[in-house]
């Protein structure tokens, strides 16, 4: 799967933060990621999803439940413009409705929705189509950080009537009850929890609409920009994903993108990637569908991703994996 979404790097910091002090040092976290310690001092710097997701990997293979944990961290503060919006919204309702307008700038992966049943509303999170191994730590970082969301909002807690989660039960379920004091409900159709409708019209405590007009115009200006950075990155990726056979170069792809070589390269270094890295992400991706698939012999796969000789494919397959293809493959 190919994750052309930009996010910010504040799931990363969460992730280095709940490990700081922990074992694996933030170079064996953010290891494949492509990002560096030095960029997280950057100021408005954008990832892809899939960095992300890497980084989230890497955080999961050292302890499970970690999305539970990462979720409590995510404050409304760490949303910038938007969160500024949401607190100065008058009512929780208006705050939730905003919030799910601009998917882009809360970095959600999932679909949100108020879902209304006649005695209470269910927040819920759904469609996710992202790396499946990470469905389970995706939904609790999501389901805890928007919980998290509404209890900043509000000044208090927000009672929950229930909750209910996609994936099967964890055997760390009792961590749950940190953040879902209610029932649980696993194997469910989507991710969700719900609470009394009456709290959609609690006014907040820090609502100004002052504030909030000029919040949401900022928001709107913004996701207009992310929007459209966006569709450029889904755009270089799927000219290279046409040509994997043939890579253009940075020459040729700034050609076809109408813009110079130079610019190119600086629009790829603020978002913390390169020609290359792109290059080798989509190679990677492809590589492991034609190996999964166990057709073709691994010098034709070779040579659809644009390489020469055999062995160059091995060799880039072991640094992107640690594993020979024909390993991979077995």
């Amino acid at each position: 799967m190919l994750h052309s979404h930009l996010t910010t790097l504040n799931a990363v910091s969460l992730v280095l933060q709940a490990f700081q002090g922990q074992g694996p040092g933030d170079e064996a976290l953010l290891a494949g990621s492509g990002i560096s310690p030095a960029d997280l001092g950057r100021a408005d710097s954008r990832i892809t999803t899939r960095q992300e997701l890497l980084v989230c990997a890497n955080a999961v293979a050292r302890r499970r439940e970690v999305g539970l944990e990462l979720g409590r961290r995510m404050h409304v503060s760490c949303y910038g413009m938007l969160g500024y919006a949401l607190l100065s919204s008058a009512t929780l309702g208006d705050a939730l409705r905003l919030a799910m307008q601009y998917p882009a700038l809360l970095g959600t992966l999932f679909q949100l929705r108020l879902i209304d049943d006649g005695e209470r509303v269910w927040f819920s999170a759904s469609d996710y189509r992202e790396e499946p191994q990470l469905a389970a730590f995706n939904a609790e970082f999501c389901l805890t950080s928007l919980k998290v969301i509404c209890d900043d909002l509000l000044g208090q807690p927000l009672p929950l009537l229930a909750a209910r989660f996609a994936h099967p039960t964890p055997d760390y379920h009792a961590l749950y009850g940190d953040s879902f004091a209610c029932p649980l409900r696993f194997d469910a159709a989507d991710n969700a929890f719900a609470f009394a409708r009456t709290w959609l019209d609690q006014p907040l405590p820090l609502a100004d609409l002052i504030t909030h007009r000029a919040m949401s115009e900022r928001c709107r200006r913004l996701n207009l920009e992310f929007t459209g950075r966006q569709a450029w990155l889904g755009r270089i990726r799927q000219l290279l994903l046409d040509q994997l056979d043939a890579a253009p170069g940075l020459e040729g792809l700034a050609r076809q993108m109408n813009c110079s070589s130079r610019t190119l390269r600086r629009h790829l270094q603020e978002l913390g990637s390169s020609y290359q890295q792109l290059l080798d992400e989509l190679r990677f991706e492809r590589a492991k569908q034609l190996l999964a698939e166990d057709q073709l012999p691994i010098y034709r796969i070779a040579e659809l991703l644009g390489f020469s000789e055999t062995a160059s494919f091995r060799h880039a397959f072991m640094r992107w994996s640690g594993v020979a293809p024909s390993h991979f493959r077995a």
